[in-house]
């Protein structure tokens, strides 16, 4: 019977302990590092590193936070939060930049631009909401717990997407099979047929013919049409997101001239669940009930089944908190969903890379409100990251156009999300362990201090 008692009453001291470890009134595990700038090893090979990243993330649709916030830590020598808070800087220069390139470009075989306005305005209201909950909970979270969840969904995705990848490229391969089949029967041709615009559609059916569909694969190219900027954009659904967006930056301007966990606080955070919940539930409702359409599932567009909305919405508003917890792009998330909606690979990269820059900008002025990061060294890496991701999507869109393979974005996506799961880890559990050892606090932050 003692032993038993005493058992109990080791069993609780050990739940104490852990409890007192998580949570310590006033006392704080935090401190910021920041490095001085200048010139040397570490800001050469952060700038290499960054420029990869950037070129990886962008062709990805991920915005490559997964390899910028490693490199920060690890190379140029900036704490986990503040390494976070750069790497959005960054993922917001590399995702302007993409959607820049993407403007131009049409759907592989739809009449319609390759970014598709309508899932962004479907998506992006819930992603912006997550990612406030995301930078709250940042501030409160220790590093090993976002650690955890990090490695959790990175791999997941990494490995969902490569299966991906696989079965895009077996059935690239069928259609160009069938494509040189039909070109071998074409011997009363002397010449091979142009196809350097697109035939007038009605506005009902925006698809290519079939044949134009099968065609586009001949010789191993994949034409992707360019057509002007401004006939590319849909202005009505742009503005709505930008109304999220611009409702966002005032409510966060607000936010810094109110003391932290005051009631002016929290009603001001409140008033961004209806600036995010009036779009969506338009937008969704609409696509339920059939008179709204996500234009690059064509004849699927519309409709749509309740569950799939749910889903949606879940999934957007978890990309948002990821992205705002973890300062990775809601691309992670989001370029990898649509791909499971059946969106073709281009134009899920071109869709992710569009609502990953409204939602890094705007965590963007979060972090600089909360003066979570240099501005030097944040205005020279977005820089770097803003003409790499250029070039990456300019490399990508030759390659793909080369070899007809639009299963190489996934694979480029998968690979990336890949490496960073094992990079900011690998980080974390580094540092995990050396605060073990030092007997550092490693619980809850006092989010109102």
């Amino acid at each position: 019977m003692s032993g038993s008692i005493e058992t109990d009453s080791s069993f609780s001291s050990y739940i104490v302990k852990a409890m007192d470890g998580l949570w310590r009134a006033g006392q704080s595990g935090y401190q910021h590092v920041w490095p001085e700038m200048k010139f040397g090893w570490r800001i050469v090979a952060g700038t290499v590193i960054g420029s990869l990243g950037a070129a990886f993330g962008s062709v990805g649709g991920v915005g490559g936070g997964g390899i910028f916030v490693p490199m920060l830590i690890l190379i140029i020598g900036f704490d986990a939060k503040s390494a976070t808070a750069i790497s959005k800087c960054m993922i917001t220069g590399a995702a302007i930049s993409t959607v820049y390139f993407n403007l131009k470009l049409k759907h592989p075989t739809l009449d319609i631009p390759l970014i598709d306005y309508n899932m962004v305005m479907l998506m992006m209201p819930m992603i912006m909401l997550g990612i406030t909950i995301g930078v709250s909970l940042s501030v409160v979270f220790a590093d090993w717990m976002i650690t955890v969840l990090l490695i959790i969904v990175f791999i997941g995705t990494s490995i969902k997407a490569f299966f991906k990848g696989i079965h895009t490229w077996k059935t690239e391969t069928l259609t160009k099979q069938v494509a040189s089949f039909g070109k071998f029967l074409r011997t009363d041709c002397d010449e091979e047929p142009e196809y350097n615009s697109l035939p007038a559609k009605s506005q009902k059916d925006n698809r290519l013919p079939q044949f134009l569909t099968i065609l586009v694969y001949l010789n191993g190219t994949m034409l992707i049409h360019q057509g002007p900027i401004l006939g590319n954009i849909y202005w009505k659904e742009l503005g709505y997101i930008s109304f999220v967006w611009l409702a966002y930056f005032f409510l966060q301007i607000i936010k810094t001239y109110t003391s932290t966990c005051s009631t002016t606080f929290w009603i001001v955070n409140l008033l961004q669940v209806p600036a995010s919940l009036g779009v969506h539930l338009y937008q969704a409702i609409g696509l339920h009930q059939g008179w709204r359409t996500i234009p690059s599932k064509g004849d699927r567009g519309t409709n749509w089944p309740l569950h799939y909305l749910i889903l949606s919405s879940f999934c957007a508003t978890l990309a948002g908190l990821i992205g705002g917890l973890l300062g990775i792009g809601s691309g992670f998330v989001m370029g990898p969903l649509f791909l499971e909606l059946g969106i073709a690979p281009q134009v899920a990269s071109a869709t992710a890379t569009l609502g990953m820059t409204y939602s890094a900008s705007i965590s963007t002025v979060e972090y600089y409100l909360l003066n979570r990061f240099p501005v030097p060294y944040a205005l020279y890496l977005t820089f770097v990251a803003t003409i790499a991701a250029y070039i990456g999507q300019d490399i990508i869109d030759r390659l793909v156009t080369r070899f007809g393979r639009a299963s190489l974005i996934i694979f480029v996506l998968a690979f990336t999300v890949f490496v960073s799961a094992f990079a900011l880890g690998g980080v974390g559990v580094s540092d995990m362990v050396q605060k073990i050892q030092r007997n550092e606090y490693m619980g809850f932050e006092d989010f109102c201090k």
